[in-house]
């Protein structure tokens, strides 16, 4: 069985009023995605074309597992969360083409 790479990720905006939780196989494809306004009715609604934090997870079945559990989580833990990788909340892609 080969093993994929895959990703959780949490999109934003400035504001951070709003947090969208996804998964891919292809992290930068799909952000760029987001920040285009294609893929995503929610993010382009909301604007969330920020990525505060995202896992590298070993296969695709265990990485959907843990956005089905964060997507459970309360706010104030997904902000805790987001602050251990990314404490002052940037965009991780930013300088991504």
């Amino acid at each position: 069985m080969k093993l994929t790479r895959a990703f959780i990720y949490i999109m934003s905006n400035k504001n951070l009023t709003t947090f969208y939780i996804g998964v891919t196989n292809d992290l930068e494809r799909r952000v760029k995605e987001h920040k285009d306004g294609e893929g995503s009715e929610f993010t382009s609604k909301y604007n969330l074309h920020h990525l505060v934090y995202y896992e590298i997870i070993s296969d695709i079945k265990t990485a959907i597992k843990r956005e089905k559990q964060l997507k459970r989580w309360h706010r104030e833990w997904k902000i805790n969360l987001i602050k251990e990788l990314n404490p002052t909340f940037e965009d991780l892609a930013k300088d991504w083409e």
